[in-house]
C-alpha cells in the first residue's frame, strides 16, 4: 500500500475494512487529549509522550520485578532500499500507530498486529541538502489528520485513515540549504515547526500554520535583526524584529545568513503558555569572521504560542566557535526548595554543561558538567555564561589557508546530541544519553553562496577512552550528582524513556533496547533489534497490557561526521525496522 500522493478506491476499502475488523474507533485527536497526554496511557499523541517533553509514563504493570518476562510480539520492516537512520518516535491512537521512517516516508501500522494499513513516500528532489543523514524525527496528530516535515522543507498533512495527501505546503526553499527533520506540534489548534539548515547558512525560523488547511498564521526570525509576521486575512503583517534591531551582537550582514536553525523542534508548557525552543549553530562555524554573542544561535527561546513572539531567551554559548549549538531540548519540571515551589526547565547542552533555568523567566538557576572532560570553557559564572579557556577556540586563518588547529571536548557533536533525554517524576532524576569525545579542530577562509555549505572550519572526532564513548548517566538536576552511569562502546545516539515502574528504556548503535533500574542504574533486560537503535522508545497500555515499542536503523550524523569515532561503527548494519513488545497478561503477576 505504498503510495507517492494518491490510493485506489479498491486499497482504501480493504484498507477500511481491515479497520473495522480491527475495531479501531478512529476518532480525532483532540487539543484536550494533547494537553492530557501522559494522563492516558493507551495513547500516545505527543513527541515526548506529553507537551512537556518528560517522555515519563505512569504505567507500572511492567516494572523491575518482572520485565525479564518483556518479549516481542511483531515486528515491522519499512522495506525497499531506503534505510539509513531511523530517528522517529512513534505515536499510537486507537490501536493504529503512526510514525515516519528515512527519506521523508509514513506509515500506519495495526498496534496489535504489526501490519502496514498504508504507506506515504514523499517526492524528493534530487538535490535535498540534509546536512546529517535523511531522516525524521515523527509526525503529530490532530483531529483528523497526520502531520510531518519533509527533507525539501515542506509541511504535508495526510489523512489519518487512507494516508491521501489533505494538503502540502512549502516552508522554506531546499535549494537555499533548508529541510525539516523534527516532529512538528499542536499546540492550542496551531501547528508549529522549525527548520534545519544551519550549515548552509539558512535564516532559523519557528512557523504556525492552521491544521485544516495549512494557512500560516505567524513566523518568528530566530537569527536577530529579521522581521517577525502575524498573517491576518493571507496578508503579513510586522510583528516586531526579532532581537529589537539588526547588527546589534552581529558584525556587518552576517546576520542575513546567521544560521540558528530551530532543527530539534520544541515543546510546549501549559503551565506558563510558552513554547520552549533550541537553537543551532551560528554561520559560519570560523567565530572569527562573526565576533559578538551573535543572537539567538545557540539558545533556548520561549515564545508566545498565539503570535510567535519572545518572550524570553538564554544563550548557552555566546560566539560559538565548536558548533555546539543549543537546540537540545528544554524540559519542564516542577520541584521543591526552600518551601518553595520552583518551575523549571533543563537541558543537557551539547557544549558539556547541564542548565537548570526558571522557566517563567529564562533566568538562570543552576549549572553543572555532566561530562567528565570539558576543555573550551572553565565553567559558568552567576548569570550561567561561560567562561571562556580562549587557548582551546581555533585560530584564526590569517594569510594562511587554515587557522591553528586545538585539541578540544566535548566534540562538535555534543556531550549531548538530538537524543532526548527523560525526567522521572518519582525519583526526580534526568536520564541523560550523553558521550564522552573530543576533537582536532581549525577554521578556514570561507565566503557564504546560496545553498552551499557554509563552514569554515574542519575537524576530527576522537574518542576519549579505549573501552567507551556512550554513557548513561542519571543526575539530580537539584545538585548536580550524578548518581549512576552506564557506559557503552560507541556513541549513545537514541532517545530514552522512563515509568513509574522503575524503569529506563534506550537503545544502543550495537542493536541492543535495554532496559535499567531508574533508581540503581542496573542493567534488567536486553533485545538485540538487528540495527542500531536511534529512535525513541513509547510504552501505552492495550486490552489490559502494557506495550513497549521502538525504531531500529543505524545512521544518522555518526558514521557521516564520526572522524576517528567512525572506525568504530563502519561494520554496523543499516535497517529499518519497528520492533513492538509487551508484558503477557499471564504474568503480570509477577510483580
Amino acid at each position: 500500500m505504498s503510495h507517492p500522493a494518491r490510493r485506489q478506491p479498491f486499497a482504501v476499502s480493504l484498507l477500511l475494512s481491515a479497520m473495522l475488523l480491527s475495531g479501531s474507533a478512529l476518532a480525532a485527536v483532540t487539543d484536550q487529549e494533547i494537553l492530557q497526554d501522559p494522563k492516558n496511557p493507551q495513547q500516545v499523541v505527543t513527541n515526548g509522550l506529553g507537551v512537556q517533553g518528560q517522555r515519563y509514563s505512569p504505567l507500572d504493570t511492567l516494572n523491575v520485578n518482572n520485565i525479564k518476562d518483556l518479549r516481542p510480539v511483531w515486528a515491522f520492516s519499512f522495506g525497499g532500499e531506503k534505510q539509513r537512520g531511523q530517528q522517529a518516535q512513534p505515536m499510537i491512537k486507537d490501536g493504529v500507530m503512526y510514525l515516519t521512517g528515512s527519506y521523508s516516508r509514513v506509515f500506519a501500522v495495526d498496534a496489535r498486529t504489526g501490519k502496514k494499513l498504508w504507506q506515504y513516500d514523499a517526492r524528493l528532489p534530487d538535490d535535498i541538502r540534509p546536512c546529517c543523514d535523511v531522516i525524521n524525527r515523527g509526525v503529530a496528530l490532530y483531529g483528523d489528520l497526520v502531520f510531518f516535515g519533509t527533507l525539501d522543507a515542506k509541511l504535508v498533512a495526510l489523512n489519518k485513515d487512507t494516508g491521501k495527501v489533505v494538503w502540502s505546503k512549502k516552508v522554506a526553499d531546499h535549494k537555499e540549504g533548508y529541510s525539516i527533520s523534527a516532529a512538528p506540534m499542536v499546540v492550542n489548534g496551531k501547528l508549529i515547526t522549525g527548520v534545519a539548515g544551519g550549515e548552509f547558512g539558512v535564516v532559523g525560523q519557528i512557523s504556525a500554520y492552521d491544521p485544516k488547511n495549512g494557512e500560516l498564521l505567524w513566523t518568528r526570525p530566530t537569527v536577530e535583526g529579521h522581521m517577525g509576521y502575524v498573517y491576518k486575512d493571507g496578508k503579513a503583517v510586522e510583528n516586531g524584529i526579532s532581537g529589537g534591531e539588526a547588527g546589534k551582537t552581529w558584525p556587518g550582514d552576517l546576520w542575513k545568513t546567521g544560521g540558528a536553525a530551530p532543527w530539534l523542534g520544541g515543546y510546549y508548557d501549559p503551565e506558563t503558555n510558552l513554547l520552549l525552543f533550541g537553537t543551532g549553530n551560528p554561520a559560519p562555524w570560523n567565530s572569527h569572521l562573526r565576533p559578538g554573542d551573535n543572537l539567538y544561535s545557540s539558545s533556548r527561546l520561549a515564545l508566545n504560542p498565539d503570535d510567535g513572539s519572545i518572550k524570553w531567551h538564554f544563550q548557552s554559548t555566546p560566539h560559538d566557535g565548536w558548533d555546539y549549538d543549543g537546540v537540545n531540548e528544554l524540559i519542564s519540571f516542577n520541584y521543591k526548595e526552600g518551601g518553595k515551589d520552583i518551575k523549571a526547565a533543563a537541558t543537557a547542552d551539547r557544549n558539556g554543561f547541564f542548565y537548570v533555568l526558571d522557566r517563567t523567566n529564562g533566568k538562570f538557576i543552576r549549572g553543572f558538567p555532566f561530562v567528565d572532560k570539558i576543555t573550551w570553557a572553565t565553567g559558568l559564572d552567576k548569570e550561567g555564561r561561560p567562561i571562556y579557556n580562549e587557548a582551546s577556540r581555533p585560530g584564526a586563518p590569517g594569510s594562511e589557508a587554515k587557522g591553528s588547529s586545538v585539541f578540544v571536548a566535548p566534540a562538535f557533536l555534543g556531550a549531548k546530541n538530538w537524543m532526548p533525554m527523560a525526567y522521572n517524576q518519582d525519583t526526580g532524576l534526568f536520564y541523560v544519553p550523553s558521550n564522552e569525545w573530543g576533537m582536532d579542530i581549525w577554521n578556514e577562509g570561507i565566503a557564504y553562496k546560496k545553498g552551499a555549505a557554509f563552514l569554515g572550519a574542519g575537524f576530527t572526532i576522537k574518542p576519549l577512552n579505549e573501552d567507551y564513548i556512550g554513557v548513561l548517566r542519571a543526575i539530580d538536576p537539584k545538585t548536580g550528582k550524578e548518581v549512576w552511569r552506564h557506559k557503552n562502546f560507541a556513541p549513545l545516539w537514541g532517545g530514552v524513556l522512563t515509568t513509574k515502574g522503575n524503569l529506563v528504556f534506550t537503545g544502543t548503535p550495537e542493536g541492543f533496547l535495554q532496559a535499567f533500574n531508574a533508581k540503581t542504574g542496573e542493567k534488567v533486560w536486553e533485545f538485540q533489534t538487528g540495527s542500531g537503535v536511534l529512535g525513541s522508545p513509547i510504552t501505552w497500555e492495550m486490552d489490559g497490557e502494557q506495550y513497549i515499542s521502538v525504531v531500529s536503523g543505524w545512521g544518522g550524523a555518526v558514521p557521516l561526521w564520526g572522524g576517528e569515532v567512525a572506525k568504530r561503527v563502519k561494520d554496523f548494519n543499516q535497517g529499518g525496522m519497528l520492533w513492538t513488545f509487551k508484558l503477557p497478561k499471564e504474568l503480570v503477576a509477577k510483580r
